[in-house]
């Protein structure tokens, strides 16, 4: 429908909700607490949605595709035009999760081409290797929000594989020097000790966006160690109780440092 009989159309609660992919009990949720009331209502009482509330129900679900609570989409809502502009600004940002979204899909497409080159060298991977990856995916999920998972892969992307792999060995080699300070109950304040935790530190730096914006990845990345550890560490080759207390060990330098 176009001009004038567009404009006329109108909506029932249950219409609404077929499009929409919201339950009823949801949509009169919406109208109960203000964010989405219906323009119009039958003699009868049903509900009756124009067009201006199609546009506000658009916004409202977009919103929430972003991550904002339905307190601050009211908000939101309230502080905003209902104009080409403000519509403007909100599918922008809506194409841009979408692509966030597509590049992390791209990123997963990535690691099953590796599982299936495996595959093509007639090699299973095995149980525990499906397992892991499904894991670390979820902590990794759980622990990141979106945007931080953005920085890091961005970050990974700058340095290169060449150089990823390299950060890769060399982290090998410090884990093997602090392990033996470790066992041999070095003191933290020991110089060796501590020339090992500033190169363990500017490693994992090398890994982080630069700037503020650093100490939000740092501090989930030090909540999914401390929550996940043994899990984390089925993939290292090292056992787990021997990196929680290498881990232990480098903050007690930290904290004498």
């Amino acid at each position: 429908m176009t001009g004038k009989d567009a404009a006329a159309r109108r909506w029932s609660i249950g219409e609404l909700a077929r499009a929409s992919g919201l339950t009823v009990r949801a949509l009169r949720h919406y109208d109960e607490i203000g964010l989405l009331p219906a323009s119009e209502r039958t003699v009868s009482g049903h509900r009756r949605y124009t067009e201006r509330d199609l546009r506000r129900l658009y916004r409202v679900r977009a919103l929430r595709a972003l991550g904002l609570s339905l307190e601050e989409i009211a908000d939101a809502l309230a502080g905003s035009a209902d104009d080409l502009v403000t519509m403007r600004e909100l599918l922008t940002a809506q194409l841009r999760d979408l692509e966030d979204q597509a590049g992390r899909i791209h990123r997963l497409e990535r690691r099953i081409h590796g599982l299936l080159r495996q595959l093509d060298d007639a090699s299973m991977p095995g149980p525990d290797q499906f397992m892991t990856t499904l894991e670390m995916m979820s902590v990794f999920e759980t622990y990141f929000t979106p945007e931080q998972r953005e920085q890091l892969a961005e970050r990974r992307a700058a340095l290169g594989p060449e150089a990823v792999e390299e950060a890769r060995t060399r982290w090998t080699a410090l884990v093997e020097e602090l392990l033996h300070h470790v066992r041999a109950d070095t003191p933290v304040d020991d110089p060796r000790v501590r020339d090992l935790l500033s190169r363990w530190d500017a490693l994992g730096a090398a890994f982080h966006p630069a700037g503020e914006r650093s100490g939000g990845t740092r501090a989930a990345a030090q909540r999914m160690w401390q929550d996940n550890s043994a899990e984390l560490s089925r993939n290292l080759p090292w056992p787990a109780d021997r990196m929680t207390a290498l881990v232990a060990y480098l903050e007690r330098a930290r904290q004498t440092s």
